[in-house]
């Protein structure tokens, strides 16, 4: 890659990221800077227009960016970035313009461990009830076990099925996890399937075919203008009575207003959002209290080792790109992920 040596870094993503680049000692100069900015496309305020990497993250300054690039983003711009590193998974919240004409990595599989846990966490919540009988004398005590031992007795994940919509990092990470609770688990992917196969994970056609057979629906797929509201009235109407839908994606792939529509007439039984679109979603919203809704504040991603998997991630690709070696995890501009 072309541009001046030893490379200059722009590094938005904060000390744990920056405690790594010091690792490359004077093969770097790094350039610590915000991506909260009012305005992260005056790039020059941040160095931006001498930087030959840019390490950046979703933020609300990227929303308000503009649709068009500023000058001097093009690539063959003088002091342009070559190449792009951006912490998240997802590129939805940045400008089409960030992705293109230049190579940008992402952080595809950082967070997939965490994520699965509280996909998991969120099934043994709805199968168990365990947040629902939380006696508060001894009356309710007696009450909530002779609930339990009589016609109510706790569901089991075990022999459920579980699909899948995206089997990326996200989704095998969170198959790997299901079989050990006996979970019957299928996949529908719009891709090609990884190298090695599907393994025990049965792939199915479509989003409906998977909606229709699954007792709990994961979302694990990217946003792009293919997937925007893929989860509409149609694929509800159709979904197995009772469905519980679990949302660790992005919350534009639901039709929020059909999914209040299937939740009030029984079709879904139950909702884990942990992402919404807008986030947060306005006051009075129905979701914040609808009994059939557990919303989370888009925190499944969040584990001990996450940001050291990215500074480790982002310190494997600097090393790759002194060696002309191709980068981790780079993103196709054209399918959005």
């Amino acid at each position: 890659m072309p541009g001046t040596f030893p490379p200059r870094v722009v590094n938005q993503l904060g000390p744990e990221v920056r405690a790594a680049l010091d690792g490359f000692g004077s093969r770097l100069r790094i350039v610590d800077a915000s991506r909260e900015s009012d305005a992260p496309w005056d790039y020059a305020a941040a160095g931006f227009d001498r930087a030959d990497i840019l390490l950046t993250g979703p933020s609300a300054g990227w929303k308000r960016a503009p649709a068009e690039p500023p000058a001097g983003w093009a690539a063959d711009a003088p002091g342009a970035p070559r190449w792009v590193q951006i912490v998240s998974a997802g590129v939805d919240g940045f400008p089409p313009w960030l992705l293109r004409d230049r190579i940008v990595t992402c952080g595809r599989g950082d967070s997939a461990v965490p994520i699965a846990e509280y996909v998991l966490a969120a099934l043994l919540l709805r199968t168990k009830r365990l947040d629902a009988l939380r006696p508060g004398s001894p009356d309710a005590w007696r009450r909530d076990a002779a609930i339990i031992t009589g016609a109510a007795p706790l569901g089991s994940l075990d022999g459920q099925v579980l699909g899948l919509a995206g089997f990326g990092a996200i989704g095998q990470a969170v198959a790997a996890r299901a079989h050990g609770f006996g979970l019957r688990v299928l996949a529908w992917r719009r891709g090609e399937w990884p190298a090695g196969g599907h393994g025990p994970v049965e792939p199915v056609d479509s989003l409906a075919e998977l909606a229709r057979r699954s007792d709990h629906l994961v979302l694990a797929l990217p946003l792009t203008e293919e997937t925007a509201g893929c989860v509409n009235a149609d694929v509800l109407l159709h979904a197995r009575p009772g469905l519980h839908l679990v949302n660790v994606a992005r919350g534009g792939l639901v039709d929020h207003a059909a999914l209040l529509a299937a939740l009030d007439r029984g079709q879904v039984g139950f909702a884990t959002l942990d992402v919404t679109s807008p986030e947060p979603l306005p006051a009075g919203h129905p979701f914040y209290s609808h009994p059939a809704v557990r919303l989370t504040p888009h925190l499944s991603w969040s584990g001990p080792v996450v940001r050291e998997n990215s500074a480790r991630r982002i310190a494997e690709n600097i090393e790759r790109f002194f060696a002309g070696q191709p980068l981790r995890d780079v993103v196709d501009a054209a399918r959005g992920y």
